[in-house]
């Protein structure tokens, strides 16, 4: 007999994976995340961030205890990771071509949620190929 198919794991919304993104900033920088520091962070209120770490921590992303802070689960740390490594590879990409930081930064953060894993690995191939060329960055940047 089959076993059933278990419930494949949600798929994070653009807004889960801004979270992650910025309670693992704030903890990689700071050593700890908690409500206020990430309704800064974001310039959101402090209810709107409540209610999403709660939220996280239902669906096993965050641990959180009131009044105490919180802290990435596996699962959230995986997460946070793959959304860490897509803005790293969209930013080196981008930064090849001389745009300028702030540039760079707005439409990294538009595309970061919306790139799927194939055209992610089509990024990271000619990332690389760039990378290991400097001569075709060179050339292309004349081409401006």
């Amino acid at each position: 007999m089959a076993e059933p198919n278990p419930t494949p794991a949600r798929t994070p919304t653009a807004a889960v994976e801004d979270y992650l993104e910025r309670i693992a900033a704030l903890i990689q920088t700071k050593g700890y995340a908690r409500v206020v520091d990430i309704a800064a962070e974001l310039k959101i209120s402090q209810a709107s961030v409540t209610t999403m770490v709660q939220r996280l921590d239902a669906d096993g992303l965050v641990k959180y205890e009131k009044y105490r802070g919180l802290i990435l689960t596996n699962a959230g740390e995986e997460v946070a990771a793959r959304i860490a490594l897509r803005h790293e590879l969209l930013t080196g990409f981008l930064r090849h071509f001389g745009l300028p930081e702030d540039v760079i930064f707005r439409d990294v953060e538009g595309m970061e949620h919306h790139i799927g894993e194939e055209t992610l690995t089509v990024f990271t191939k000619i990332t690389r190929y760039l990378d290991e060329h400097p001569e075709v960055v060179a050339k292309l940047r004349a081409e401006e």
